[in-house]
């Protein structure tokens, strides 16, 4: 997946690469990065979901182990956290420390920022002004997709959502897409 980004979007101008220290997100940028001489800038604000207690456990095992707090959490992740783990607002916020700081950093062209479907979808709920709450329902990032929001003077715009046509069709068809 990786090498088929790297592939399909070498050719673009970039003026920086922002990434969750997570590994699978470091291994995901390193093609493109290496093949356009960029070395990506490391932000724990775009680490994957903590699901505390629940890591690692199926959707069945989390209900019978955490019953109340799954039932709460499938109504309103946005407020409700994982035992142990975060609500959507808490990703909400250190996300948009990410995004500001690059807002901030006065770059101009384009930006890439690799992280987690949780957390993308969560971003993408917030820049658009949809209840963070609602991300899982509302906002879809399969695994190996590029979401494109463009900043313009009237806000962010949605320009691409959850497109996987870089990849080969043989990865596409092995995931579903």
């Amino acid at each position: 997946m990786a090498s088929d980004f790297a592939a399909a979007y070498q050719s673009l101008s970039w003026s920086a690469v922002y990434v969750s220290p997570m590994r699978r997100t470091v291994e995901t940028a390193a093609p493109l990065c290496d093949a356009i001489g960029l070395t990506m800038q490391l932000r724990d604000g775009l680490k994957e979901i903590a699901y505390g207690a629940w890591e690692g456990m199926t959707p069945e095992e989390t209900n019978h182990a955490f019953h109340d707090d799954y039932v709460r959490w499938l109504a309103d992740p946005g407020w409700n956290a994982p035992t142990g783990g975060e609500r959507g607002i808490d990703i909400e916020r250190r996300s948009a420390l990410v995004l500001d700081e690059i807002d901030q950093g006065g770059m101009t062209g384009n930006v890439l920022v690799v992280s987690h479907k949780a957390t993308i979808r969560i971003m993408v709920c917030s820049l658009l002004g949809i209840d963070v709450g609602r991300f899982r329902d509302r906002i879809g990032a399969p695994v190996g997709s590029v979401t494109l929001v463009e900043f313009t003077r009237h806000g962010p715009l949605l320009q691409r959502l959850g497109d996987r046509s870089h990849l080969r069709d043989s990865l596409r068809d092995r995931l579903g897409a």
